[in-house]
């Protein structure tokens, strides 16, 4: 915690850690209260702050020096202060006899290695992997946290060529260039797009997870592949905001996810406090209405298809057949999730480009085999996904059944009636 708070000091001067000591205090005194409406009023609040003039102006005044990422460290150090404090305080109101400690909150704050660029740990996981009496390392962990290490500086170095080489960023922009381009080379253009931004983030990620696990702590994961994104229930590109909104929002209000106004009002929270988190705008109002109706449309239709006679019928299908039709209707996810994210990445001109060619100008041709052979991706990393939780989870071996004594007579031709149903395959209800 002291050195936290030194290296902010010493990094962007003593007012900007006072700035981020009041919203500490201040959130801190909220949460004595317990009342979780009144934390997230507050905390919201305090977020929008940093969206609205004239707050903004006169709290980047705080901020002294003049040194690049002076702006990306404020935003960010800001920002995820007040995530964490939000987290605190929702863990402190579930805390049914007394109240947690300022001094638990200063050390979960002022943890440097997520201080400016997160992630964000909830508070409850912190605590409790910051206070294991005994600290063991496991079998050769260090040997992997420097393989782990060597590996983030190969793709620190590959992210640098390929921003100052490889003008994937700017070629979106030039409307003109992109009207001469094939419909294969747009969209490939457009999934580089996505796979550089996932790229960044896993680094960034990558290199604080190395860091913090030297201090025995286990924080959320980089971001998933984008490659193997085919649902809108596991797109995100930051898996520690992700893991705070489902907790603190999306859980909350959605209860058992089994009731449809229910998971509406969840989903529309959710976008709702992250399209706080980015920052209001008609870009990100777009993509954040385009993912949410994605993903209530993705809920209801499996919603839909989980009632007679369709779980029959998928039931009487081999396992191998349940995946591909699966794949079919995900593979339409795949393309919807890439459009969608393009648009918040690039440009909405952009987007409407590679979606006017991939669906209009480029069909048939264009069209059938881009789905094709999306839909064969979609379906390797279905095969994978199936193959790694048998080995994650194996099934059981039955035991075998008891023999019958030896003076029972047979059976009669009724038995059968009453014997109970084979049990189902395995490997189908693993399957998805």
């Amino acid at each position: 915690m002291a050195y936290g708070m030194l290296a902010v000091f010493c990094s962007m001067g003593w007012a900007y850690l006072t700035l981020v000591l009041s919203h500490c205090v201040l959130l801190y005194s909220i949460s004595l209260v317990k009342l979780r409406w009144l934390c997230f009023a507050a905390g919201l609040s305090t977020l929008a702050t940093f969206r609205m003039e004239p707050f903004l102006s006169w709290q980047a005044g705080f901020v002294t020096g003049g040194f690049e990422l002076r702006h990306v460290f404020f935003y960010g150090g800001c920002g995820f202060t007040v995530m964490r404090c939000m987290s605190f305080a929702l863990e402190n109101c579930d805390r049914k006899e007394g109240n947690l400690s300022f001094l638990e909150l200063l050390k979960y704050n002022f943890y440097l290695p997520f201080f400016y660029f997160g992630p964000v740990m909830t508070f409850d996981r912190f605590y409790l992997q910051a206070n294991i009496p005994s600290l063991i390392r496991k079998e050769r962990e260090m040997w992997n946290l420097s393989i782990q290490a060597l590996i983030n500086l190969a793709a620190i170095l590959v992210v640098d060529v390929l921003f100052h080489f490889l003008y994937i960023l700017t070629i979106p922009s030039d409307v003109k260039l992109l009207k001469h381009l094939s419909d294969w080379a747009l969209i490939g253009l457009a999934y580089i797009n996505l796979v550089y931004d996932w790229v960044k983030a896993s680094v960034m990620f990558g290199v604080i997870n190395t860091v913090s696990r030297l201090d025995h702590l286990d924080p959320p994961q980089p971001p998933k592949c984008i490659t193997k994104l085919y649902v809108f229930s596991e797109t995100h590109f930051d898996r520690g905001i992700n893991d705070w909104l489902c907790k603190y929002v999306y859980n909350y209000l959605g209860g058992k996810h089994d009731n449809a106004l229910e998971e509406l009002t969840a989903t529309l929270c959710t976008y709702g406090v992250t399209l706080l988190w980015l920052g209001p705008g008609w870009v990100v109002l777009l993509w954040a209405f385009l993912n949410c109706f994605g993903l209530n449309l993705e809920l209801w239709v499996t919603t839909f298809f989980s009632m007679e006679p369709f779980v029959s019928i998928e039931m009487s299908m081999s396992a191998a057949m349940s995946r591909r039709i699966r794949a079919l209707f995900n593979t339409f996810n795949y393309w919807a999730i890439v459009l969608f994210n393009i648009l918040a990445l690039n440009s909405l001109d952009f987007a409407k480009m590679v979606a006017k060619r991939l669906f209009l100008k480029g069909f048939p041709l264009t069209t059938v085999m881009v789905m094709f052979v999306t839909y064969c991706l979609v379906q390797l990393i279905k095969e994978s996904e199936r193959r790694q939780a048998l080995i994650d989870d194996p099934d059981p071996i039955p035991p075998p059944p008891p023999a019958p004594p030896a003076g029972d007579p047979p059976q009669a031709a009724d038995g059968a009636a009453t014997a109970p149903p084979p049990p189902l395959d395995p490997s189908k209800e693993k399957a998805e």
